[in-house]
């Protein structure tokens, strides 16, 4: 058998990728490819007439067909791109999104409106899964004091590696259902979170990547999704200081069961609902009474 060359290779798990409905194929294979060879995608072009060596190619094949089994790219490659950074994803540990990245941007404007700049910030994360969002934000605001928890020991662990890698920020990290590993005194300025808001009933329809591969501890909400949002809505007002921010994202169908929910709260007040790139209700912001 004659050596394939990379721009035949590309062809070869293009094609076969895309006869298995698997989206994005072309990007996909090239993703798969430079990971194989520790090559940029410019280089697969600029040397696209190399021939792969048989080892080479029995490893890429490898990645293609764990990708025909519906395996996540993060999860094959080990790592996901999210706001301004790469982050190491593990199975067991939530894949991050795009549509989060907003939680991010909001946050950062908020610590920036937030009364009395004369002294730091606390900031904590609940549910931090690969700490994509609580890293993202110590690195674009580092003046502030970091905490992180999730009941999951995988996630813990590499959020903990996330944030050694790309933060010279130091966060603090503990494993305990949202605030049950929270000290009685502590008090925090923010809180935010990506909470598992799917209905238990829909996580069957969800795509093969997501069912079968990611975490349901991340993913499932109970029987209306709102299980852990009412947890964190309930506790939090306990942990913000006066005039604090709470930041939860949720689905795009749920905001009228989120504001009532939060209605029943007297401690909250300037309900804000943001909306992702793709326009969809994808978080709330909520600010404690001063």
């Amino acid at each position: 058998m004659i050596d394939r060359t990379i721009i035949e290779s590309i062809s070869w798990a293009e094609s076969y990728l895309k006869d298995h409905g698997i989206d994005s194929p072309r990007l996909t294979a090239e993703i798969f490819l430079c990971f194989s060879l520790g090559l940029e995608r410019l280089d697969l072009y600029l040397q696209h007439d190399r021939p792969l060596e048989k080892n080479e190619f029995a490893r890429f094949k490898v990645l293609v067909k764990r990708r025909i089994e519906r395996e996540p790219v993060a999860y094959i490659t080990g790592e996901k791109g999210f706001f301004e950074s790469d982050f190491q994803v593990q199975k067991g540990v939530l894949i991050p999104r795009p549509d989060t990245e907003v939680l991010v941007e909001t946050a950062i404007d908020l610590l920036g409106a937030l009364e009395d700049q004369s002294r730091a910030k606390n900031v904590l994360e609940l549910g931090v899964g690969s700490g994509a969002i609580v890293v993202s934000l110590a690195k674009a605001c580092p003046g502030h004091v970091y905490f992180g928890c999730d009941l999951s020991r995988i996630a813990l662990e590499t959020a903990i590696e996330n944030a050694s890698n790309l933060s010279q920020t130091p966060i603090r990290f503990f494993q305990g259902s949202w605030f049950d590993a929270v000290g009685p005194g502590e008090s925090f300025d923010m809180i935010l979170s990506n909470p598992p808001y799917i209905p238990t009933k829909d996580i069957e329809k969800l795509a093969l990547e997501i069912k079968n591969h990611e975490p349901s501890l991340a993913l499932d909400g109970g029987v209306g999704g709102l299980d852990s949002i009412a947890n964190i809505l309930d506790n939090a007002r306990g942990r913000l200081v006066p005039g604090g921010r709470l930041l939860i994202e949720m689905g795009f169908d749920q905001r009228d069961a989120v504001l009532s929910l939060i209605r029943t709260f007297p401690e909250y007040e300037t309900i804000e609902f943001i909306r992702d790139l793709a326009g969809h209700v994808r978080l709330v912001s909520i600010k404690k009474r001063n």
